[in-house]
């Protein structure tokens, strides 16, 4: 298999997981308008670079990565569907449920596949709690609740465009795509209608900001306190603490909260049913545990039942990028079915979408789009 990939960015590695020559799949080229970026594909893969999609599409390819930042997710995906060309498209699938709309109508009306990465999915704690609650061990799900606490969020999303709502819509999407999608998963029903609220409460009155031209290396990592962070993105005007309520398509109620200037990193989620509850401590492969409640008494720690998420092997989130990656190519090859599907993908967005607005405009209840 020929593979091209666009943008060579912080995302490259699901790239790099989808590079075995010794199996017939390759990354062939690249498109990237950063000779930086180039370069650094060719040293990695021995492929060739352009500098535009259309360039790359003239190649003869049998799947692409799209790789490249949010804001140019829906351009670039159409046009490889548009091309003949299957595709991996990095989450979330737009920033806006237009441009989700758009690329789904693509991919049916040329028939050309197309996987959305939602890779949370493969997750080794998320799929426990999906199968505890499939099996019925906490009965029928009733309410669920999801709090990550994001203590690399200055160096991770106030330094580059994420902080610029014209090119990510807010971070309730951006960010969010991912853990309403869980949240989704888990509860077995799509947003209908949600409310929220959220403020730039800490990074926009740091007035510390990048020069005109000037860009600065994203990181995950911690600076501590957070009003202490430098050169900010010239634009910044997302929210840095955020919180929304969902109700369900089967009447299950959620709520997603986040904060970008914790001091700890940490991810939580809750799910209650007719018959117990469900839990997980942490979200790493070694670290993490899941824990059940299915009978009657005072909190006890432990829970009725726990699981130990053992150390994985792998690249990537634990193992879960490249899981998602093999997922792909098993698509692409047999057609099968997958755990991430682009019309979730479409719902986390439009949910995320209709969440943003609705904090931006004093808490209204906002019907998602379906």
């Amino acid at each position: 298999m020929r593979i091209g990939v666009i943008g060579w960015g912080l995302r490259k590695g699901v790239a790099q997981l989808a590079h075995r020559p010794e199996e017939g799949r390759e990354l062939v080229v690249l498109a990237d308008p950063s000779e930086e970026a180039r370069r650094a594909f060719h040293a990695y893969s021995g492929g060739e670079t352009v500098e535009t999609v259309a360039e790359m599409l003239e190649k003869n390819l049998d799947a692409a990565f799209v790789l490249s930042p949010d804001w140019l997710h829906e351009e670039h995906a159409v046009a490889c569907l548009e091309a003949g060309v299957p595709i991996y498209l990095e989450k979330p699938m737009a920033i806006s449920v237009e441009g989700c709309d758009r690329v789904l109508e693509t991919s049916r009306r040329t028939g050309v596949k197309l996987y959305v990465g939602h890779n949370m999915r493969q997750f080794a704690v998320v799929r426990k709690m999906k199968e505890w609650i499939d099996a019925g061990r906490i009965g029928e799900v009733k309410a669920a609740w999801c709090r990550h606490f994001v203590s690399y969020g200055g160096e991770a999303y106030f330094r580059d465009w994420h902080a610029d709502r014209s090119k990510s819509t807010g971070l309730l999407l951006q960010k969010g795509a991912h853990d309403i999608d869980i949240l989704h998963w888990l509860c077995g029903g799509f947003s209908k209608r949600v409310t929220a609220m959220g403020a730039l409460s800490v990074y926009g009155d740091i007035q510390e900001r990048q020069e005109p031209g000037e860009t600065v290396k994203v990181a995950f990592e911690k600076t501590w306190p957070p009003q202490s962070l430098t050169k900010l993105y010239p634009v910044v005007d997302v929210e840095d603490v955020s919180m929304m309520l969902m109700e369900l398509d089967n009447g299950v109620l959620a709520s997603y909260q986040h904060c970008m200037f914790s001091p700890d990193a940490w991810r939580n989620y809750t799910v209650i049913g007719t018959h117990g509850r469900i839990e997980n401590f942490g979200d790493a492969p070694g670290q993490a545990v899941v824990r059940l409640w299915n009978q009657s008494h005072h909190y006890s720690p432990e829970g009725d039942d726990q699981y130990a998420v053992p150390t994985a092997s792998g690249d990537g989130h634990g193992g879960a990028d490249g899981r998602t990656v093999d997922e792909f190519f098993r698509f692409l090859q047999h057609g099968c079915a997958t755990d991430a599907t682009p019309e979730a993908a479409r719902m986390a967005v439009a949910a995320g979408v209709a969440a943003t607005e609705s904090l931006r405009n004093g808490s209204v209840p906002i019907e998602v789009a379906s």
